[in-house]
């Protein structure tokens, strides 16, 4: 009869071959660490089970959560309101790609921020809500401006805009992550930073084509 070894949580256990009894299950005080993905742009850390028992991210929103989903709401709506400007005014094929894409990704967000929002009991700000300082929000008369433009200005003039736009989304969404505690705002806001990272990307390679 042969003898097989199982480490399990740093002990050895011998099992024989003919044995039906399952090896232990690990339990809660077990000292084996536990790897915690990291937020956007971080490593990877290593968690000690004193750690790991506290970093579960809270299903209660707090008051960074409910700000960032209703600033989040209208920076959103802007980027739509630039988005659906490209159809009729672009000249690039792949900016009308990409204002497709924008439009597409944050129009059902607004509308899973909206839902969440109204779930909780919380105000969803008005079409014409005031943003005065908000990161990356673009000026009335700056939206004018990409409004009259057209073919290269206007290509020029959005991605500027956008991409300024899409920082301050990253911004914002940093931000929440390090003070929110709702774990469904910290999936958003993780969503939001890897797709706007990875959009400013695109734009400036068309930038740099240009």
């Amino acid at each position: 009869m042969r003898a097989a070894l199982i480490v399990i949580a740093g002990t050895v256990i011998a099992l024989t071959s003919c044995s039906s009894t399952p090896p232990p299950a690990p339990h809660a005080d077990s000292t084996v660490p536990v790897i915690a993905p990291g937020r956007p742009g971080e490593e990877a850390k290593t968690l000690s089970p004193g750690e790991a028992a506290t970093a579960v991210p809270s299903a209660t929103a707090n008051a960074a959560d409910i700000t960032y989903v209703q600033d989040m709401v209208i920076h959103h709506r802007q980027a739509l309101d630039m988005a659906i400007l490209a159809p009729n005014r672009a000249e690039s094929t792949k900016l009308k790609g990409l204002a497709s894409r924008i439009k597409d990704a944050q129009g059902p967000e607004i509308q899973y921020m909206t839902n969440w929002l109204q779930d909780l009991g919380q105000k969803v700000p008005g079409h014409h809500a005031a943003h005065e300082g908000m990161p990356g929000m673009v000026t009335p008369e700056q939206m004018e401006a990409l409004k009259a433009a057209k073919g290269k200005a206007f290509d020029a003039l959005f991605l500027q805009l956008m991409i300024a736009h899409h920082e301050g989304a990253i911004k914002m969404s940093t931000e929440v992550l390090t003070h929110g505690s709702h774990i469904r705002i910290e999936e958003l806001a993780s969503d939001v930073s890897v797709t706007q990272t990875a959009e400013i990307r695109r734009m400036q390679e068309m930038q740099a084509a240009a």
